[in-house]
């Protein structure tokens, strides 16, 4: 892939001791972004994160669920960028399997995975709200045990990269490869945003990359054990069993509104 020259100032490469400056999406930054997008459509994902560990490291980030987009992701990461920092949003509500996913990955790749937790354990959460609030206000637990660790774990950066897939849902169908986020004021790098579903499982099975043992059970997303199912076989929704009876698609990293999401 050949890269073009960009009309805009790069952010300058941090080293100790900088003072962080915030990037400021003027017209011209996000008109860059747009153009650089565009060129990223024909790139594989490789080339992206190359590109932005480039533009961005050591203030690029990612975060992963351990899904299966995430899990290709790292394999990537250990090959292309395995410095770059890379956080999990332990709810304290996650599987198991997908605890124990994240000691398997590190041992075949060697990509550690920072576990943020929320200031309140469980315990402590389900005490102050005098039930579990997964049950009464799931929007608001999300709030508080996901997206505010995003914030923490995407302080003093300036890009972050997802899994997400264009074909995944109707919130998703608009992401950009490349794109400013205005809820977290950051940019965000989704590499994966133009394949399909089987294209990200033949990797897996090509590359016999780890992956959490739930998909084979019923699971073809896997979030909080309180709010994610097992589905119908033949199911093909991949949010299908996220938030089941309720409205709810998403916890709100990912939905298009500035409002409650991370404003793809």
């Amino acid at each position: 892939m050949t890269q073009s020259a960009s009309s805009v100032a790069e952010p300058k490469v941090a080293t100790r001791g900088d003072t962080f400056e915030p990037l400021e999406p003027t017209p011209e930054f996000l008109s860059d972004l747009a153009e650089q997008s565009a060129r990223l459509e024909s790139a594989t994902p490789e080339e992206i994160i190359s590109w932005a560990a480039e533009r961005y490291a050591p203030r690029l980030t990612m975060a992963t669920a351990f899904g299966p987009e995430g899990c290709v992701i790292l394999t990537m990461l250990a090959r292309v960028a395995p410095e770059t920092y890379v956080f999990n949003l332990d709810t304290g509500y996650q599987f198991q399997q997908t605890l124990d996913l994240r000691d398997r990955i590190a041992e075949k790749y060697g990509v550690e995975v920072d576990m943020l937790k929320p200031d309140l354990s469980v315990p402590e959460y389900e005490a102050f709200h005098k039930g579990p609030l997964y049950k009464t206000n799931p929007a608001q637990c999300c709030m508080d045990r996901k997206i505010k660790l995003l914030h923490r774990g995407t302080h003093e950066k300036h890009a972050w990269m997802s899994g997400i897939r264009r074909d995944q849902s109707a919130d998703r169908a608009q992401a950009a490869i490349v794109g400013w986020d205005k809820k977290f004021k950051l940019v965000k790098i989704s590499p994966l945003a133009n394949w399909k579903k089987q294209d990200v499982w033949k990797r897996i099975l090509d590359e016999n990359i780890p992956y959490n043992p739930l998909h084979d059970q019923g699971y073809p997303s896997v979030g909080c054990w309180p709010c994610t199912q097992a589905v119908a076989e033949g199911e093909t929704d991949d949010r299908a069993g996220r938030w089941s009876g309720t409205a709810k698609t998403e916890c709100g990293l990912h939905t298009i509104q500035e409002s409650d999401g991370s404003g793809i």
